[in-house]
């Protein structure tokens, strides 16, 4: 490969740095790699890959993410790139960083709970599947678990109305599994 007529490939660490400065377009307050949907980075001879797993099949926010994610990296350079759609393993919440988590929560959001932490402990999420465990939702503003749900859809498809009875705000829950 003549070095003159090619530019240099990009460090892969540099690339993750990169991509970590990409906010989700619906919780901008969380980047790509907060919620752990960036699977895989790395160079295919002179193409650098970027493998990404939706939340959900169905996320409308799909399109947007892989325009978000090739504008940052052609602004850093990268001339040759390809996406990658990732449908399996699925995503999980168990993918969202702890750091995501609590940007979620002062955000005003409540991050997963109850099996679905970033250590992948999974009997809460059992309980929760097999109907033997309640789902107890803290309020992102006082911590009061004494909320409830006043819809299953919010603000987003991926997203739950709760409400705090103690404080009386309003809030939503991140509720993919």
């Amino acid at each position: 490969m003549d070095s003159q007529s090619h530019k240099m490939l990009p460090d892969l660490d540099q690339v993750w740095q990169w991509l970590a400065e990409v906010p989700d377009p619906e919780i901008p307050v969380i980047t790509l790699t907060d919620l752990g949907i960036i699977r895989d980075v790395r160079l295919e001879d002179d193409t650098l890959v970027v493998a990404v797993t939706p939340t959900y099949s169905g996320c409308p926010a799909t399109s947007i993410i892989n325009l978000d994610i090739e504008t940052a990296l052609r602004a850093r350079g990268i001339e040759k790139l390809r996406l990658e759609r990732r449908l399996s393993p699925p995503w999980t919440s168990d993918w969202l960083s702890a750091e995501g988590r609590e940007k979620l929560r002062a955000y005003g959001i409540a991050p997963p709970v109850d099996g679905t932490a970033a250590d992948g402990v999974i009997a809460g999420r059992i309980a929760r599947l097999t109907g033997s465990g309640n789902l107890v939702i803290a309020c992102p503003f006082c911590g009061s678990n004494h909320t409830e749900r006043l819809s299953q859809f919010g603000s987003t498809p991926c997203k739950a109305s709760y409400r705090c009875k103690d404080c009386l705000e309003p809030f939503d829950y991140f509720k993919c599994i």
